[in-house]
């Protein structure tokens, strides 16, 4: 298979379940032919998400895209040499719309960006802020009359087999609805980013929801028409050419929507996003070391160590092999996803090993130098 892309905490305590080792990750744009903080985020709603549950069986699909469709809009993007339709949430009646960073990218050089609103009117949009590590961005739209902002609920509470319905504009047509399950929670997706880097997904939501290119930025919501995810990547499986089917084979990836929702106010705020790092390079110490030899212990062996930085104020040496971060077993992934749930001046626990005796500390995260 292949996948195409399409609080800062929000871990269940479950660590976060690997994809199929042939899941490959590429874009969820479409062709152009086709698709802070508190009061930043307007539309939230304290109800519960799962107040039309997995035991309901299904959704209303005809009342919810009634309910939703005005707050999703189609995004046009171009750039120099190329161009491409995504979709997005109207956040707040300040015109803030909730996106992919690939929706927008291309157009942050000095391109162009529009959107489409469900009753036909266009409206010029700017790039508030882009995070390329977490695949998130916000845009404004000029045009900010009588626009609805989408209900937010919260991913907290999402269950395995819950009924959701996907809204967007999938290889540019606008206003499509497609529904499903939660198929899986707590995926872990790395999927390409600016400048041949990775942005990854933490605890991903699952869903056999359609999710073509074009739904990427759009919106994953419960029965109740509140905003649960933001769908963002989705799976298709390889020819024998080396490339890969086109539409949906029912394995869709959602960024869940507490995560989302504080990125978004940080990019409203800030314009940025400033994330957390350790002050370490790691590899899996079933590697090979420096040296040529093996560690001969499971977790992540540290391979450098910026001086002056929290591992080594926390007493960490290169040499030394994490085997536990903040309680669950050290991987990448799991490194990963703590720096991104966690702001600099976060304390996480470690547990690692040196000299085959085990050791515990608290580092002090911080912003990169």
């Amino acid at each position: 298979m292949s996948v195409t892309r399409g609080p800062r905490r929000t871990s269940r305590g479950r660590p976060p379940g690997q994809v199929w080792i042939l899941l490959v990750i590429v874009a969820l744009v479409g062709g152009v032919v086709g698709g802070l903080i508190a009061h930043a985020l307007e539309g939230s709603s304290s109800s519960s998400p799962g107040s039309a549950s997995a035991s309901a069986g299904s959704c209303n699909a005809q009342r919810v895209a009634d309910d939703v469709l005005r707050s999703v809009v189609t995004i046009v993007a171009a750039g120099s040499s190329a161009s491409g339709t995504g979709s997005g949430s109207i956040i707040n009646r300040d015109g803030m719309v909730l996106t992919n960073n690939h929706v927008v990218s291309v157009a942050a050089n000095g391109g162009s960006l529009k959107a489409l609103l469900a009753d036909g009117q266009q409206s010029a949009a700017t790039i508030v802020g882009r995070d390329p590590l977490t695949d998130l961005a916000v845009i404004k739209l000029a045009d900010t009359k009588s626009l609805i902002p989408i209900a937010m609920g919260s991913s907290a509470d999402l269950a395995v087999g819950q009924p959701v319905i996907a809204l967007g504009a999938p290889l540019g047509l606008a206003s499509t609805v497609t529904t499903g399950i939660v198929s899986a929670l707590d995926r872990t997706i790395r999927v390409p980013s600016d400048n041949d880097s990775q942005a990854v997904l933490i605890d991903a939501i699952q869903t056999d929801a359609a999710i073509n290119p074009g739904n990427s930025g759009g919106a994953l919501v419960n029965c109740s028409g509140q905003l649960v995810g933001v769908p963002s990547a989705g799976a298709s499986v390889p020819n024998e050419s080396g490339g890969s089917s086109s539409g949906s084979v029912g394995l869709g990836f959602a960024i869940p929507v507490d995560f989302a929702k504080t990125i978004a106010a940080e990019l409203i705020e800030n314009g940025k996003v400033t994330h957390a790092t350790f002050g370490i390079a790691v590899q899996t110490a079933s590697e090979q070391t420096s040296s040529g030899s093996s560690t001969g212990s499971v977790g992540l062996y540290i391979s450098e160590i910026s001086a002056g930085g929290p591992a080594a104020a926390a007493g960490l040496r290169v040499g030394d092999v994490l085997t536990k971060v903040d309680g669950e077993t050290a991987t990448i992934d799991r490194l990963t996803a703590t720096l991104l749930r966690n702001h600099p001046g976060a304390s996480v626990s470690v547990t690692y090993e040196r000299g085959g005796k085990a050791h515990t500390a608290k580092v002090k995260l911080a912003a990169p130098a």
